[in-house]
Formats: structure tokens, C-alpha cells, sequence
């Protein structure tokens, strides 16, 4: 797996166990939330910077980040897209 890939489902997966959406942790990081989105898909390659904002905006260690995970379904069984009753622009 990707450096990249791995440091995007990990922000994902650790995001989603804190019940953050990503809007929330785009806002507190002071990312773009399209940014944010690109990351947790692999698409974008961060700065330790912003990785290191990220750590501390989740209040994790950053090696959080980096510790392998299964990926047996390819998406850790987390559902895409927005919310049920999110908001639509």
C-alpha cells in the first residue's frame, strides 16, 4: 500500500471513530474540506505540517497516521458520501 493511501484511511478511520465530520476537522486544521477529502482517498500528498495539525486537531500521536491497518474490504466498512439528512447544496 501507498505511504499516501495509508495516511488516508488512517485520518479516515480515526476521524469517523471520533464521530468528526470532515467539515469539523477541515475547519479546525484550517484545511480546505476538498483537500481534506483528497487526502483520505490517497489523491493528495501532505506536509508533516498539516499531518502534524491533523494529530493534534484528532489529539493522536502522529504515528497514528502510519500504523498499518487491514484492508480486507477495501474501504474499512465505512460508507461514502454524506450523512442521511445531511445538508444538500
Amino acid at each position: 500500500m501507498r505511504g499516501r493511501d495509508l495516511v488516508g484511511k488512517n485520518v479516515r478511520r480515526i476521524r469517523v471513530a471520533q464521530n468528526v465530520s470532515q467539515e469539523r476537522l477541515a475547519f479546525d486544521a484550517g484545511v480546505d474540506r476538498s483537500y481534506l477529502g483528497g487526502l483520505e482517498r490517497g489523491e493528495e500528498n501532505p506536509t508533516i505540517d498539516l499531518l502534524d495539525r491533523l494529530a493534534f486537531t484528532l489529539t493522536v500521536p502522529i504515528q497514528e497516521f502510519f500504523t498499518a491497518i487491514a484492508d480486507d474490504d477495501g474501504a474499512l466498512g465505512l460508507p461514502r458520501g454524506r450523512k442521511k439528512g445531511g445538508r444538500v447544496a
